[in-house]
């Protein structure tokens, strides 16, 4: 087999198999449709858990729910599948609120973080508030 033939092939093979993933959903990117979508999720993964308010993004891949004591639990999309966590101020290396933005840095190598934004400010600030810590200062990174 002659190399053109063989390049034109697996070229060929490269692009069936990324429009079979596309095609197939494998580029979806998983939302919530409700805050109990949200909780229904997150007591999949901590059952145990009582949470109180639930915080969606405005683009609902993320979901913020308050645990109280200063912890936060997270639901966040990743592809079509949910990362959960419980957060608390410690794991923190940075969070800064800009308006009804929460942008957080997180101390966790499996999930750095990211930039949320929320419908409304008093969303923002609630969660800003739920993952600051009292003991020292943050700055952004």
């Amino acid at each position: 087999m002659s190399l053109p033939v063989l390049v034109v092939l697996v070229v060929f093979g490269i692009a069936l198999s990324v429009a079979a993933v596309h095609f197939t959903g494998g580029t979806t990117t998983a939302t919530f449709a409700t805050a109990d979508q949200a909780l229904a999720r997150f007591a999949q993964d901590f059952p145990d858990e009582k949470p109180g308010a639930v915080r969606l993004t405005s683009d609902r891949h993320a979901a913020f729910l308050e645990l109280g004591s200063q912890r936060c639990g997270i639901v966040h999309s990743i592809g079509d599948c949910f990362l959960t966590r419980i957060v608390t101020p410690r794991d923190v290396l940075a969070l800064v609120r800009e308006g009804s933005v929460v942008l957080l840095r997180m101390d966790d190598f499996t999930w750095k973080g990211g930039r949320f934004a929320f419908a409304n400010e008093a969303d923002a600030l609630a969660m800003a508030a739920a993952l600051q810590a009292r003991d020292r200062t943050r700055k952004a990174a």
